[in-house]
């Protein structure tokens, strides 16, 4: 998200100095809006009155059977539908767990820098402007690819991020759950002052005042709530990471479960996993924090599992934040066999645990000919017996694991509840070199009278600015040291 520019501004306001500034700011990842864009994505035409004046594109993989589920995937500014539907991986997983996926786009028309207008309650409220012309486009797939109307799900990236949290407080009633990268809370501005305002992370709330904002979005509404998913990276200097923090407020307000993790671990690309579980025990909003990365949609190409996407502008190799999230939906569970077949394995606990390694055991299933052990998303063993020891795994680290029975011909069931587990010792110290200034919008450090001081340890770092550099090492997790003599790992 590059700074937001409402429409009425930029055509009827703003100077061209103004605009010249904007553009020097800019990299723009690209302008084509082919009618049919390549590899499947196809546009689609008369899906409603389209109050927002929004472009629709969808992908549906061939042969999809009703009652699949269907994710709403926003762009960011500067980027069309057909740039989403190649960098973000979410094709790949449609085809993989079978469900549709509709990419809307907003165009220069609306907003010179093809922004959605996340800011603009013209635009982001309950049966207004564009939120309403993405409401429009999940009933036309309703209708016309019979999808499940209990599993829409909608993602977004930057502006596309900031629309989607808009979409999950305006329509809760609409969509199950939410991923937002790099994104804003929901209702933050109403302005493009207040946007600002927003992206700089000034904007500071209590929970319930960040809930507030959910519930005034479509008052009366009671539940359920949808479960949110938030990336943000720590180098993030167009959407400050506090947005991270004031989303995660926002929405563990709205569920009344609080603030304090139920756990938390760590998975590739550098990423803290922090889960906020429900009544129930089931995660309601998970945050991943990327250490280091910069603004954009995490991705990680490749043809593994957990690998997706193409980067590139705004589409940062990191992690597949696809993967992850559509495995905190439970999009994964929608394979095609999967729940068809066998029962979901019962009594999955923890039956010991060391420096590196889990062991598990479960409840045997009648006809199971094997099982499928997944730790934090991913397949990790197919043992014939129920237990398994996973091994090779870091000191200090959690994890969170599921069993799947398969049949003999390896079809796999229902995939049981989850269990998370701890290694023993403690985790790896990790170490940071930026400058001063970077440190602090990171929350590595804290700013006190223009001087910079390490959280934690409180050891001076000198002045607040992006000139002097220095090395932290934390350890533990929160604790930081200055190690510019020297870090080990």
């Amino acid at each position: 998200m590059r700074p937001p520019i409402l429409r009425r501004l930029l055509g009827r306001v703003a100077s061209t100095a103004a605009l010249a500034l904007v553009a020097a700011l800019l990299s723009v990842a690209g302008t084509a809006r082919p009618a049919v864009a390549a590899g499947g994505l196809q546009q689609v035409t008369g899906f409603g009155s389209n109050p927002g004046n929004l472009q629709m594109y969808a992908y549906v993989p061939e042969g999809l059977p009703a009652d699949a589920p269907l994710v709403v995937a926003l762009h960011g500014c500067t980027q069309t539908a057909n740039d989403y539907y190649t960098g973000s991986g979410w094709p790949k997983y449609a085809d993989q767990w079978g469900f549709a996926v509709v990419f809307p786009q907003t165009t220069a028309a609306n907003n010179a820098l093809s922004c959605f207008g996340w800011f603009d309650p013209a635009e982001s409220g309950r049966g207004r402007g564009e939120a309403a012309s993405v409401a429009q486009m999940v009933e036309y797939a309703k209708q016309r690819y019979g999808s499940d109307g209990g599993r829409v799900y909608v993602t977004g990236l930057s502006a596309g991020g900031g629309m989607a949290a808009d979409l999950l407080a305006a329509y809760p009633d609409v969509f199950a759950g939410g991923s937002i990268a790099s994104g804003l809370p929901a209702q933050c501005a109403t302005s493009q002052v207040g946007a600002s305002s927003c992206q700089s992370g000034s904007v500071k709330l209590t929970p319930a005042q960040w809930g507030d904002k959910v519930r005034g979005s479509y008052p009366g509404y009671a539940g359920p709530w949808p479960r949110v998913a938030i990336w943000q990276g720590t180098a993030d200097y167009t959407v400050n990471q506090a947005n991270a923090t004031a989303l995660r407020d926002q929405w563990t307000d709205v569920w009344g479960i609080g603030q304090t993790p139920s756990a938390t671990d760590t998975l590739p690309g550098s990423t803290t996993r922090t889960t906020y579980d429900d009544a129930s025990g089931r995660p309601a909003v998970v945050t991943y924090s990327l250490a280091g990365m910069g603004h954009g949609l995490p991705v990680s190409p490749g043809p593994g599992a957990d690998q997706c996407g193409a980067a590139g502008a705004y589409f940062l190799n990191t992690i597949c934040s696809t993967y992850h999230t559509g495995v905190f939906w439970g999009l994964d569970q929608g394979t095609p066999g999967g729940g068809d077949g066998l029962p979901a394995p019962s009594g999955l606990r923890v039956a010991g645990v060391t420096a590196d390694s889990v062991s598990l055991t479960w409840d045997a299933v009648g006809g199971a000919a094997s099982y499928a052990v997944s730790r934090d998303g991913a397949r990790i063993a197919s043992p014939a017996s129920a237990s398994y020891t996973d091994t090779g795994l870091a000191a200090g680290s959690s994890h969170r694991y599921t069993v799947t029975a398969l049949d003999a011909a390896g079809t796999p069931g229902t995939a049981s509840a989850a269990v998370t587990a701890t290694t023993t010792g403690s985790a790896p110290a990790r170490c940071f070199t930026a400058t001063n200034y970077a440190h602090v919008v990171a929350g590595r450090a804290r700013t006190t009278g223009g001087l910079v001081y390490a959280e934690g340890s409180g050891d001076a770092m000198g002045l607040y600015n992006v000139f002097v550099t220095h090395t932290l090492r934390e350890s533990p997790a929160g604790y930081f040291t200055l190690a510019d003599t020297g870090c080990a790992a």
